[in-house]
């Protein structure tokens, strides 16, 4: 069975991205899981409900910028791989308060990178040679594209939020990590993740939440923006790919070649909710409101996945109705995983105003 025998190390495995992965791996391969999160607003897990009482996995409560601490885990735990996810997310936060992307996407990412380091030096000739840091990031580092054209491997670095500016530099770390010290790194960039157990600030929980509770469905400026949606399973699965056969010093790009405006995207939302929760009070639609954009808006992201595709032989499995279908319906089906965040004091408030 994969990863047999093997301790691998998820970074920020109670968040959205991370707690796939940890469930993926726990229930795909046979690999032993320590999720290493420190357990912010977005973390939860509730979101792994495969992990409780599983021999096969460790929780650890840790911030990526604390090195000591880090440095117990690795001497304790002795993984083979570390996959990290750990790092503040959401666009709107950013431009509010820049502060906490800086500390845990850049400063955190430089941290796990030197414990990784020390802990690889220390390693027999065959451990080090087995090792690899997986680093996963996004297609926003890209900055915007136009009509026309794709994200690759070797697009030019041109990030315009705080978050994505952030995530920019922690890729530029591991990359340097590996041509400066030869760490076996690798690094993912991503396309719009969605699907079960999604923190509600995001987009599509956002607007499945207000849908079901028939309020005004916000949609920033034109509504025209457009997003390449990648169903977060599959995102997990190519994730474990990645460390499994991917080449050091790669980078891979992971996108579901699902091109869709928001405004398409909450149009959707509302049709699947008005088939599966019928309102008394008429189409969805209706509720939709257009509202001021969100400063340094990018105006359109797709990836062009064909390297992942085409060395490694990964596919989605979902396409974006197949998925959008899946989520709509979880989110409907339990309501008691979301509930529960609004009951600790999550507020649906526009942020990001600057």
């Amino acid at each position: 069975m994969r990863f047999e025998g093997s301790t691998i190390f998820v970074t920020g495995g109670a968040g959205f991205i991370g707690s796939a992965v940890v469930r993926h791996l726990l229930r795909d391969t046979n690999a032993r899981v320590v999720n290493i999160d420190k357990l912010t607003y977005a973390a939860n897990l509730e979101s792994i409900p495969n992990a409780a009482g599983n021999p096969r996995y460790a929780f650890e409560k840790q911030c990526i910028c604390e090195g000591q601490s880090l440095r117990k885990l690795f001497e304790r735990y002795q993984p083979v791989a570390v996959m990290n996810l750990a790092a503040e997310s959401h666009v709107d936060r950013s431009i509010d308060g820049p502060g906490e992307f800086i500390q845990t996407n850049i400063v955190g990412t430089f941290t796990l990178l030197q414990e990784a380091l020390r802990y690889w030096k220390g390693l027999s000739p065959d451990r080090r040679s087995r090792f690899r840091f997986l680093h996963i990031s996004t297609d926003e580092v890209f900055g915007s594209l136009g009509k026309d054209g794709y994200f690759t491997e070797t697009t030019a670095y041109a990030p315009n939020s705080p978050y994505s500016a952030s995530k920019a530099s922690s890729d530029h770390l591991v990359r340097a990590w590996r041509e400066t010290y030869e760490l076996p790194t690798m690094i993912t960039n991503c396309s719009n993740n969605y699907g079960p157990y999604h923190f509600p600030e995001k987009l599509i929980p956002h607007m499945i939440i207000k849908g079901l509770a028939e309020e005004a469905l916000p949609v920033y400026g034109d509504g025209q923006n457009i997003r390449d949606w990648l169903y977060v399973e599959d995102h997990a699965k190519a994730l474990a790919l990645v460390l499994e056969r991917g080449v050091v010093g790669e980078t891979y790009n992971v996108g579901g070649r699902n091109e869709r405006s928001n405004l398409h995207v909450v149009e959707g939302i509302c049709d699947l909710l008005d088939e599966i929760s019928p309102s008394g009070s008429g189409s969805r639609r209706e509720l939709i409101a257009f509202v001021p954009d969100r400063p340094g808006h990018d105006r359109r992201y797709a990836i062009d996945a064909s390297k992942l595709e085409n060395q490694l032989g990964w596919r989605a499995d979902e396409n974006f109705e197949s998925g959008l279908a899946k989520t709509v319906k979880w989110f409907v089906d339990n309501r008691m995983w979301w509930e529960n965040i609004l009951g600790r004091g999550y507020q649906q408030k526009r942020i990001g105003l600057g």
